[in-house]
């Protein structure tokens, strides 16, 4: 995968938000996508097992998000790797190759402001119907399923799938790169509310590793 397709999937992913949805009635896909980006803005933290699926590789382990803006993830798979932010500085270890990436995030596009950036840029519809279907075929497991396509090629995916389960969580997102990359997220055991202390989006990287300032940003 290109560098540059890496630097949009951990942007995107910091961006993206995992919400609860209470509505019973049918709703259009709008109002559908609407609601869980009003719900997620009531979560005070949130917690689930992650399994990165891309095309050379699956990464695996547990991630904790915390309101506003905190977000990290401790990797069993590849072991070692984190990538956490305290809502002002993004940072990505990556062990395997000694490199610590980092970016200022407060001189970018302003508080990153979750599914309405997705609304902003992209066409919402029910990708088949508004009922449940099941996850994967044969999967007993139930979600409404949302398609996301891009408006403009500024976007860092050309179809976004959400699947948002019974119990009002988003289950999983899957992304088609501008390359053509498939990246898939799956959340599993989730956890909302449980108190996480600001303690654990503190983090630094071993010294010996080699330091990439604003890898998403660069300075003009």
């Amino acid at each position: 995968m290109k560098k540059s397709t890496i630097y949009i999937f951990y942007l995107a992913l910091f961006s993206l938000v995992f919400s609860p949805l209470a509505a019973q009635e049918i709703l259009t896909a709008v109002e559908f996508f609407d609601q869980v980006s009003e719900k997620y803005e009531y979560i005070q933290d949130y917690e689930a097992d992650v399994i990165i699926t891309q095309p050379e590789n699956v990464l695996a382990g547990i991630l904790f998000y915390k309101n506003p803006g905190r977000l990290r993830i401790n990797f069993e798979e590849p072991a070692d790797q984190v990538i956490v932010s305290d809502g002002r500085l993004l940072t990505v270890y990556l062990p395997s190759q000694s490199v610590t990436l980092n970016q200022d995030l407060t001189r970018g596009s302003g508080e990153p402001q979750g599914l309405r950036l997705f609304k902003q840029g992209y066409s919402i519809a029910y990708q088949e119907t508004p009922d449940y279907v099941p996850l994967d075929e044969n999967s007993s497991e139930e979600v409404i399923k949302l398609n996301l396509v891009w408006r403009t090629t500024d976007e860092g995916f050309r179809q976004i799938e959400m699947a948002v389960g019974r119990n009002g969580l988003i289950r999983r997102l899957k992304g088609i790169t501008k390359d053509f990359d498939e990246i898939q997220i799956d959340l599993e055991n989730i956890k909302i509310n449980q108190s996480i202390p600001d303690a654990r989006f503190e983090y630094e990287s071993p010294p010996s590793s080699y330091v990439i300032n604003n890898f998403i940003f660069p300075d003009e």
